[in-house]
């Protein structure tokens, strides 16, 4: 190729590169795609360590697990909660089933990695057992409502969305009755799904762990997905919860699932009030800086 036809090519790659960023930059703009994210809140930035200590078939044993600076560092967030329940529904002394809960609550132009025991408890020289499942979580749904003040376009591809009733108990809540959004998709028909796995001790104990995410208003089982979902190019904010449950006295995955849903079941809507509501954040009701605040003329609380 002469050098004449090197520069012509240079300058056409050159001309193509522009008319590229120039297109990705006008669709950028049509569309109101977001690509940066901004950090975003509970109301009053409730911390994920407020849960009660106390459920209907549940009660922790000592105190929260305080950890040490480098492992926070290395876990992202100073919001998180490591605690252990133990079941005081039909208890049984000589097999009692306890629960160690985990939580860490991320926000913002999100660059951590999700810690997911198929990664961490394998790194702390555990051996996965069985290959991992989602599997259904089967909970309490007594007190779940339809939510009617949500417009359906806020609420999900099924046109609903679903509210559900904190405990009358003064020991189990400070704010009694109160009901709380649930993330989309989550309906009695439909419930929230986790991902389960096998690890095996050296000593062959079996250890159960199972988690799933809260992320912009909706819910995965699979850390490979979480970005996906908190990374919506139509959403100005950014954030996700991640909860795990682990347990070692379980004969099977299901038992396992069981167990963990009822107690999942029984933390939820407090869990709920630990992440944004996000229908108040796509109506641009909340924060007071949310870009769509202007677009918004009217109240929306779930209803009673």
């Amino acid at each position: 190729m002469s050098m004449n036809s090197q520069k012509k090519a240079a300058v056409l790659a050159c001309a193509i590169l522009l008319t590229g960023t120039g297109a990705i930059a006008g669709y950028i703009n049509y569309f109101g795609v977001k690509m940066q994210k901004r950090p975003i809140y509970p109301e009053g930035n409730r911390q994920v360590s407020t849960l009660p200590s106390i459920t209907p078939s549940w009660t922790q044993i000592g105190p929260d697990q305080v950890m040490v600076a480098e492992v926070v560092e290395t876990l992202g967030t100073e919001n998180y909660v490591s605690r252990s329940y133990y079941r005081t529904l039909d208890h049984n002394p000589q097999k009692p089933i306890v629960l160690g809960l985990h939580m860490a609550y991320y926000t913002g132009m999100i660059d951590t990695v999700p810690h997911v025991p198929e990664r961490c408890f394998v790194g702390g020289g555990l051996q996965q057992g069985a290959s991992s499942k989602v599997m259904e979580l089967p909970m309490n749904t007594d007190s779940w409502r339809v939510d009617t003040s949500v417009p359906s376009e806020f609420a999900g591809l099924d046109g609903e969305l679903y509210s559900i009733r904190l405990s009358n108990d003064p020991a189990m809540s400070d704010a009694p009755g109160t009901r709380l959004r649930l993330p989309r998709g989550v309906t009695p028909n439909s419930p929230i799904e986790m991902r389960v796995s096998e690890f095996i001790e050296q000593d062959g104990g079996r250890i159960f762990a199972g988690y799933f995410f809260i992320a912009n208003g909706g819910t995965k089982a699979n850390a490979n997905e979480i970005r996906q979902l908190a990374f919506n190019l139509n959403d100005d904010y950014a954030y996700y919860l991640k909860i795990q449950v682990t347990g070692s006295a379980f004969d099977s995955y299901e038992e396992f699932a069981q167990y963990a849903g009822e107690f999942v079941g029984e933390i939820l809507g407090e869990t709920m009030r630990c992440v944004p509501n996000w229908v108040d954040v796509q109506m641009g009701l909340y924060p007071d800086d949310n870009p769509l605040k202007a677009l918004s003329n009217t109240g929306s609380t779930p209803e009673q």
